[in-house]
């Protein structure tokens, strides 16, 4: 089922540091990397970019308050679980998912290769067709932290509706 039309919209942005000895996830998807995201859970920035614009659209507190850095429970956690939870939690209030856009700011890796990958799990995740998820990969053209090859940051801008009146 399919929201029918978008109610309500929200943005939301991570950036986590790069560091050797950590698996890089984004999307859900594993990359080959010779660095992953440090975080306290698994670091996936595409995750929690769109769990934040979730959360925002629905009014919500963020990511932060729902799933703090200093509770033991999502030490290590995989993002996966997080953005399932959101959006059970945005069913509560009567809302779904209608689409997500989202924009992975990283010098390195060059992303393309993965970018279908991460459409299809972000999908999944959201019980969206694929047709309703976009990813953009940009560079910083080697300004600031991202474009040092220091982090790895995203952007998600969510459209959320009513679900379809199935009667």
């Amino acid at each position: 089922m399919h929201a029918a039309s978008i109610e309500r919209v929200g943005v939301g942005t991570d950036i986590h540091r790069l560091e050797v000895g950590r698996i890089l996830k984004l999307g859900g998807i594993e990359i080959e990397f010779d660095r992953g995201l440090k975080g306290h859970s698994d670091g996936d920035v595409v995750l929690h970019a769109t769990a934040d614009a979730l959360l925002g659209a629905a009014g919500l507190p963020d990511i932060g308050e729902q799933f703090p850095d200093d509770d033991p429970r999502y030490k290590d956690a995989d993002s996966r679980t997080l953005v399932s939870s959101v959006v059970a939690l945005v069913a509560e209030l009567g809302f779904e998912p209608s689409n997500v856009d989202v924009v992975i700011h990283a010098e390195r890796p060059k992303l393309t290769a993965y970018k279908m990958a991460m459409r299809q799990s972000l999908a999944g995740l959201l019980a969206l067709p694929p047709e309703r998820v976009n990813i953009k990969a940009k560079t910083h053209e080697g300004l600031d932290a991202v474009g040092r090859g220091e982090a790895i940051a995203c952007t998600a801008v969510v459209g959320l509706g009513r679900p379809a009146n199935t009667s």
